[in-house]
């Protein structure tokens, strides 16, 4: 698989796999979220939208990601010198073939050589396969960063310390 920014062809379908990996996590087709999943172009204007596409198929979208670089509108929880990634997503016939994982190792790479002291995220409680993943990678919970964006959405914060996650 190959990892790389995304570029306006893309969009429309990297937008369709968003919606399509938090289908599980909305209200359906008419919960305010879904059109923001599937803005993608808005997400890569506005930070760095990365895509993860089949080696011999530069066209087929398995999973992106949205980096939040500083200054990005979208970052939300990180500070000054620390990076953020968010929307984190895979196409459903891509699970369990490491798209995710090598989309956040991609973005904790990309933080890493930038010096950051380490990564914050955000993620929905009912998300445990990306609990899972993220565990996996060395981030923790940080109930310090919980939040909620609306009433009844409640997001749980994660953290890795690259100083501490290079033991």
């Amino acid at each position: 698989m190959q990892l790389r920014r995304a570029t306006p062809d893309d969009h429309a379908r990297a937008g369709e796999v968003t919606v399509a990996a938090y289908a599980d996590f909305t209200l359906g087709p008419a919960d305010p979220y879904v059109s923001r999943l599937r803005d993608a172009a808005t997400r890569d204007r506005e930070a760095e939208l990365w895509v993860a596409t089949p080696d011999d198929r530069d066209d087929e979208i398995l999973g992106c990601v949205t980096l939040c670089p500083p200054g990005s509108p979208w970052r939300e929880l990180s500070g000054p010198d620390e990076g953020e990634f968010r929307m984190l997503a895979v196409a459903p016939e891509a699970r369990g073939q490491g798209v995710g994982e090598a989309l956040a190792r991609m973005c904790l790479d990309r933080f890493r050589s930038e010096r950051r002291r380490g990564v914050v995220i955000c993620s929905l409680p009912e998300m445990t396969d990306a609990h899972r993943l993220y565990g996996r990678l060395g981030f923790r919970r940080a109930p310090e960063l919980d939040w909620s964006p609306l009433d009844g959405v409640r997001l749980h914060g994660y953290r890795i310390d690259f100083e501490e996650s290079q033991g």
